[in-house]
């Protein structure tokens, strides 16, 4: 789903849209003026409390504002991401069939708000296996593709570290996922460096960097890679663990980052923060500071 980025007649457009995940509270609308505060050119919100199963529901004047916030700011695209609690890949019933409706009412919320993309973790075996935990996660994914027919909404396959039962940390899993789905056509994908990091892709060497992306590119294709994560990771390569930690402070360094940013493949791509911070937002103000140092001035795609 192509898109297109709103700039203010104002604002020139940046090399790489740069943002950080905002938070919601007290209203979707307020994520967009917290992400001003600290000059994010997009973000990532949740559109619900990422740890209550309590359904959600949006208010109209709550997406009215949300839209005039938006327009407003310039802040383009808004992505959403998942609910903490969903399970796509449970073998428990109770627990499957409440992750799909709040799956679906994510879905519904995005739509409402004009947001794009949903970004998702495809879920947990929870010891049924790996093959098991991907049909069962498919499974999911057709069925909420069937009741929101019609729907607008990109759902975008997160890498994940591999901690635990967790699936998708692997191109190889996404790629399974997406021949396994009746229809993929509303499926992409979003690269998080420290989980591909953990679960065991080099990108420190320019070696390393490029067999990461060129092994995505033959199983799943760039053109499905829509949206970034910009984090750096507390654990080692392959070490399964998801921690994130603030940009140059962690094992990844800075130098994954710089090639990232002066990519030419990925400089349409929004890229956002989830890295640790506090209320005053000042952790995401300096890593943004960092990220934007990285980015070269001179030819596009130059990662000298």
């Amino acid at each position: 789903m192509a898109q297109v980025l709103s700039v203010s007649p104002l604002q020139k457009e940046p090399a790489v849209r740069l943002g950080a995940h905002m938070s919601i509270a007290g209203g979707v609308d307020k994520a967009i003026l917290r992400g001003r505060e600290v000059g994010c050119e997009t973000i990532q919100i949740f559109t619900r409390s990422p740890r209550q199963w309590r359904p959600r529901s949006l208010k109209d004047d709550e997406i009215q504002r949300f839209h005039e916030n938006k327009k407003e700011t310039g802040i383009d695209p808004v992505v959403a991401h998942d609910c903490y609690l969903i399970n796509l890949g449970s073998p428990d019933g109770e627990l499957w069939q409440k992750s799909l409706r709040v799956f679906i009412e994510e879905i519904g919320h995005c739509e409402a708000l004009g947001l794009p993309y949903l970004v998702i973790h495809p879920g947990s075996h929870v010891g049924t296996g790996e093959e098991v935990g991907l049909k069962r996660i498919a499974q999911s994914l057709d069925l909420a593709h069937e009741q929101t027919e019609g729907s607008r909404v990109e759902v975008l396959l997160e890498i994940t570290a591999g901690q635990g039962t967790n699936l998708g940390y692997s191109f190889e899993q996404l790629a399974k996922l997406l021949d396994l789905v009746a229809a993929d056509q509303w499926l992409g994908i979003c690269f998080d460096t420290c989980h591909a990091f953990a679960a065991g892709y080099e990108l420190r060497t320019e070696e390393g960097y490029q067999a990461t992306f060129q092994e995505l590119a033959e199983l799943v294709g760039l053109e499905r890679l829509k949206f970034m994560h910009l984090n750096d990771a507390k654990g080692e390569v392959g070490s399964r663990l998801d921690r994130h930690e603030h940009i140059g402070h962690g094992t990844l360094g800075l130098e994954p980052f710089r090639m990232l940013l002066n990519d030419e493949r990925f400089r349409h791509l929004p890229m956002v923060l989830e890295t640790p911070k506090g209320p005053d937002l000042k952790e995401d103000r300096e890593n943004l500071r960092v990220l934007r140092g990285l980015v070269s001035s001179g030819v596009p795609g130059d990662t000298s």
